[in-house]
């Protein structure tokens, strides 16, 4: 078994220096299907939709004390699991409800987790969603997508607790509007996602979540307590927004 990750298992906000950390890997994305803007929006507004209703009954009727919350929020947005790990099988997973950078004015956090990640990203109309690593992301190819390249360019991620910290490097690739993006997450490899739009939804499978939590020893199974922060601070949205119109040198094509 690989040795634990985090310094303290059961700490919900952990972090530490950006600059202190190098990937020993790198993000796979493969870019699925456009849909029609119609479409695309109503697979979006059903799949919020069940996030929403599902906070709307933790409003109701919370989660007792010791059992597992199935509404919760996240950095990026409202999550809500659909299925929970139970006795051999170890994985779950969940829908997240982005949030709109421009109307909450904060980026989130460049961040890794304890275990290997698969994520799939859906955008309705006007809607895009950044997804950022310190290290070049492999954008792969597919007979399905029928769209324009993915958009990727290198820009600068400066520390938010330290402005004298010497910028780090940061690799970007956009999902465009009304588009099913894949992306495969190895175990401590850096990401950061951030959706400009009302429109965006993320359904994620978390394979090793049993094995995490006896990994890293902890003291009950939670949704948050796998992630390790790459910062203390959230940034201001404009640190996410612009998109330089030049290619990544440096990103992995296939």
């Amino acid at each position: 078994m690989s040795e634990k990750m985090k310094v303290s298992a059961d700490h919900e906000d952990e972090w530490r220096r950006v600059e202190e950390h190098v990937d020993g890997d790198y993000n796979r994305m493969t870019p699925v299907v456009q849909f029609p803007p119609e479409i695309a929006l109503a697979i979006v507004e059903a799949l919020t939709g069940v996030v929403r209703e599902g906070h709307r009954q933790e409003a109701l009727s919370p989660t007792p004390d010791g059992q597992i919350r199935r509404a919760q929020q996240f950095e990026e947005g409202d999550v809500y699991m659909l299925e929970a790990p139970f006795e051999g099988y170890f994985a779950d997973r969940y829908l997240m409800d982005f949030y709109d950078v421009k109307a909450r004015d904060i980026c989130s956090r460049m961040h890794m987790h304890t275990g290997l990640r698969f994520v799939r990203m859906m955008t309705g109309p006007g809607t895009t969603i950044r997804v950022s690593s310190l290290s070049p992301i492999e954008v792969l190819g597919t007979p399905s997508w029928t769209g324009k390249p993915l958009r990727t360019f290198v820009d600068e991620l400066a520390s938010a607790d330290d402005p004298a910290a010497e910028p780090q490097v940061r690799h970007n690739a956009i999902v465009p509007p009304n588009s099913w993006v894949d992306l495969q997450v190895p175990r401590g490899v850096s990401h950061q996602f951030n959706a400009v739009g009302p429109n965006a939804v993320i359904d994620s499978v978390h394979p090793e979540e049993s094995i995490e939590t006896l990994r890293e020893g902890m003291s009950g199974y939670k949704m948050m307590a796998q992630t390790i922060f790459l910062a203390k601070t959230k940034s201001p949205a404009e640190t996410c927004l612009s998109t330089p119109g030049d290619t990544d040198p440096d990103v992995r094509a296939s």
